[in-house]
């Protein structure tokens, strides 16, 4: 896939090693708390609070930050990193992810009037959003709540390796998913989809749910298929790369490898070959009026 040297897109907030600032006293002794206040109001008190005002100003953090962590052991330090540290692979990669995201702004900007372009969260390990906290586990998910997509990108090595799914290709086909999703929360799709829950029973609303992922995956072959007309950045393989991270990814194929059986009703995103089946049919027609798979009467 050829994508460096192409725009990459500045909708991207890196969140990756981070667990955010430590602004409060929680980790203040509570016996400390008296006479740290009759201190503080006193000359001396006084005298030291205008030696920490410096102190921040001149190293730009926040002065309660710096004595909250002072007091709890945790010297001038205001974010966790939980020991992250980023490769250059990683680096190539969350490039790679911001030029794909990009690719899929300036493809919806045409098709779609007025469209409003999703954010890209990088963590690592856990991460809060509007839908509730999740962990790496989870998987690359879209959030309606804040309209961001989330990823960690160890995914991607997971689908390499346990999936048996590589390939920058591959990659760009989960991003462009995602931001299928985000297609579906701006057209209204989403909300509709939240109104059925508490209507139907949980199988039924299972199979509403797969229609939905079906078309985030349809969508993600109409992204493919315009890029491709403006950029020419397809090379030999990666429609087979696509193709194969599709199939891995099916519900029949995921409960197999972890359970040994297959359950239908309980299937949420579509077989393999559903998957495969309709990300090849947006990527050859790149027709947005032959992804209604909420009428489809197969898939």
């Amino acid at each position: 896939m050829k994508w460096q040297g192409r725009r990459q897109s500045t909708n991207v907030e890196d969140r990756r090693g981070q667990s955010g600032p430590r602004q409060s006293f929680g980790g203040v002794n509570p016996s400390l708390l008296t006479p740290l206040i009759k201190l503080l109001f006193s000359k001396v008190g006084l005298f030291i609070v205008g030696i920490f005002l410096v102190i921040s100003l001149v190293l730009g953090k926040n002065p309660l930050s710096i004595i909250s962590n002072l007091l709890s052991g945790g010297g001038f330090q205001t974010e966790s990193s939980e020991g992250y540290q980023s490769t250059a692979e990683d680096e190539e990669l969350a490039q790679f992810c911001a030029t794909i995201l990009g690719d899929t702004e300036v493809v919806w900007n045409k098709l779609l009037k007025n469209y409003r372009e999703p954010t890209l969260v990088l963590f690592t390990g856990s991460v809060s959003s509007a839908c509730g906290a999740a962990s790496s586990a989870t998987g690359p998910f879209y959030c309606p709540g804040d309209e961001k997509l989330y990823l960690d990108l160890s995914f991607f090595d997971e689908m390499a390796r346990r999936m048996n799914a590589p390939g920058d290709f591959a990659q760009a086909y989960v991003i462009a998913h995602e931001v299928g999703h985000h297609i579906q929360k701006i057209t209204g799709i989403t909300d509709k989809m939240n109104r059925l829950r508490g209507q139907v029973s949980q199988t039924e609303y299972n199979k509403y749910s797969v229609r939905l992922e079906l078309q985030a995956d349809f969508l993600a072959g109409v992204w493919a298929h315009h890029s491709q007309k403006m950029t020419g950045m397809m090379e030999t393989g990666d429609l087979e790369e696509a193709m194969n991270a599709a199939n891995a990814i099916g519900d029949d194929r995921l409960q197999k490898q972890a359970t040994g059986r297959v359950v239908p009703d309980s299937f949420t995103h579509g077989t393999s070959a559903q998957r495969m089946r309709w990300f090849r049919k947006g990527f050859e027609t790149g027709d947005l009026s032959q992804g209604d798979t909420f009428s489809a009467s197969a898939l």
